[in-house]
């Protein structure tokens, strides 16, 4: 929604979504450290056919997740330097890559604990 905001001329809109989008991540991110800092990471054991979708989607969501953190504040950053133009040309590198991880992240969810749990 945001991009579609500042595409449409609603900057104040555009704010909004962008503030509740990296309150709402950071929420995540703070909530998915702290449990699997305590609970650990769970194996999927996957082999054949679901491994090899399982896996690309992982590993491409894992190293794609750590470029965003710090896109998001250079990105950031620049929002409070009030340099729009430098905003703009990191943004358009920003958005993708957070949407894919935004994206793979429910599946990889989804394909661990939902649809093809291990010992299933």
């Amino acid at each position: 929604m945001g991009w579609y905001f500042i595409r449409h001329g609603a900057w104040r809109r555009h704010m909004a979504c962008m503030i509740t989008a990296v309150v709402s991540s950071v929420c995540f991110l703070t909530g998915y450290i702290i449990y699997h800092a305590n609970v650990g990471e769970k194996s999927s054991g996957y082999t054949g056919w679901i491994a090899a979708i399982y896996f690309p989607i992982l590993a491409s969501h894992v190293l794609l997740a750590f470029v965003t953190l710090p896109l998001v504040i250079i990105t950031l950053v620049q929002v409070f330097r009030r340099r729009w133009d430098r905003h703009r040309r990191i943004a358009r590198w920003t958005v993708p890559i957070w949407l894919y991880v935004s994206v793979t992240g429910v599946l990889v969810y989804l394909m661990l604990y939902k649809w093809f749990p291990p010992g299933a």
